[in-house]
């Protein structure tokens, strides 16, 4: 029988992607592994792999088509002696109920009728499995190791939990998910008949929050220009909706002088090789600051869950990089254990392909903590949106000199202002306080990061 081969997800957060690129075409043989496509998700383009073996019979949705729906059929794959006729497999409709077999009395039917009918009851069954075929004489659960350990380790019937991943497999959100889960909707997860209720909830709104007028009854036609929203902006209008309105920030602010960090970046930058070397930005030095202060008041760098607050090990630090179409955070892991050269390297090397778009999910997914920068622009002093499943996020503003007092004289300083948002169930105001304390002890002593 042939089998579907379905838009895959490819990040926890992604419903929809635009099947950029086909690396195969009808009649080409693919085995587990082989590269089929390439698909352009809200965060980067990836490539998709095949699962399983046999030969590509027909191609369902062509390259360049947006807004294709994660487990959406894309293509149809043949197993062996299967023909290119039994490929003619069709996406299954959204609402239609599934055709029934022709009844048992009409025995005396044609080839093409008795074709026709196994066509019926293949598109019958399909929709009955939701769109994945199951495997030939088996009810084998597909699931990564990680899930399957996790769903162990909190004593959960993964068989109840609905996979979100390629062919439907189960993988570590979904199980955090179901974790997130009240008692009584997990119990009703496992009734047969009880099935959960789709979110109708437009992209960019949350469920149960009254929805603004849309903007477009203000103003006449040919006073604006409409410019369709694309997967990024979806995905940002979405996420940070949520988290503004979920999350219940505060924010504390300090100001910090940056003259002893400002002379020990032209020491080092002036010192540095002509050759491979580095060239050391002061947004390194946050970075390295943020981490080494995580480090010293563990209680920041943590997360929210249902059940329990996580308190991470080490300090992954989310680094804002501003693109044309969007906004992305890729991280620098275990910044404590790293000098600021390395950390001016992988940050010049994340910004670089996440505006080529090339960043894989492990470069941006996950993390402990953020900073988001925009003194150079010249922004003094702002706040910033917590990126979940983080704690909280620094937002950094421009370094001026400003007149300050010192033991009973004004004189001039370089200053700069920084803002922390804090998730309030995880991070209370004291905790916040003393975190930005060691932020701006190593920001004024750079000698102190080497302790």
């Amino acid at each position: 029988m042939p089998t579907q081969i379905l838009m895959p997800a490819l990040s926890p957060t992604m419903e929809e992607g635009k099947l950029a690129r086909w690396l195969v075409k009808e009649g080409d043989e693919v085995h587990s592994g082989d590269l089929l496509a390439e698909i352009e998700t809200d965060k980067a383009t990836m490539e998709f792999e095949a699962v399983d073996e046999g030969r590509i019979g027909k191609i369902i949705v062509p390259e360049g088509t947006e807004g294709v729906k994660v487990n959406q059929p894309i293509a149809v794959l043949l197993g062996e002696g299967e023909q290119e006729s039994s490929a003619a497999v069709s996406p299954r409709p959204s609402a239609a109920p599934p055709e029934k077999p022709a009844p048992p009395q009409e025995t005396k039917t044609s080839g093409g009728e008795i074709t026709s009918a196994m066509h019926s009851i293949r598109a019958a069954l399909a929709q009955h499995t939701n769109g994945k075929t199951p495997e030939r004489g088996t009810h084998r659960l597909f699931a990564t190791p990680l899930a399957r350990r996790l769903a162990a380790q909190s004593r959960i019937d993964i068989a109840t939990i609905h996979g979100s991943g390629p062919r439907g497999r189960i993988v570590k959100a979904d199980v955090e998910a179901f974790q997130a889960k009240p008692e009584d909707s997990r119990a009703a997860a496992k009734s047969p008949s009880a099935a959960a209720a789709p979110d109708k909830a437009p992209p960019g709104t949350v469920s149960g929050i009254p929805q603004l007028p849309d903007a477009r009854l203000y103003f006449k036609d040919g006073d604006f220009e409409e410019l369709p929203h694309d997967s990024m902006r979806k995905s940002i209008a979405k996420r940070l909706l949520s988290a503004k309105t979920l999350i219940p920030h505060y924010y504390l602010t300090i100001d910090c002088r940056t003259d002893g960090l400002l002379a020990a970046r032209a020491r080092l930058n002036a010192s540095a090789p002509k050759e491979g070397g580095y060239k050391l930005s002061v947004n390194d030095f946050i970075v390295k600051a943020c981490a080494l202060a995580l480090m010293r008041v563990p209680e920041v760098n943590a997360s929210w869950t249902e059940n329990a607050i996580l308190r991470h090990r080490h300090a992954d630090i989310g680094v804002a990089v501003a693109l044309e179409f969007g906004l992305i955070t890729p991280i620098v892991f275990r910044a404590e254990e790293k000098g600021l050269a390395a950390i001016s390297a992988e940050v010049r090397s994340l910004a670089e392909r996440a505006r080529a778009r090339k960043l894989k999910p492990q470069d941006y997914e996950g993390g402990s903590f953020a900073v988001s920068n925009l003194g150079m622009f010249g922004i003094r002093n702002f706040t910033a949106i917590i990126n979940p499943p983080h704690a909280a996020i620094l937002a950094v503003g421009a370094g001026e000199e400003r007149a300050v007092v010192r033991e009973g004289k004004v004189e001039a300083a370089n200053m700069m202002t920084v803002t922390l948002s804090c998730d309030h169930r995880v991070v209370d105001g004291a905790t916040g306080a003393r975190f930005l304390q060691a932020f701006r002890q190593f920001v004024e002593e750079p000698a102190a990061m080497l302790l």
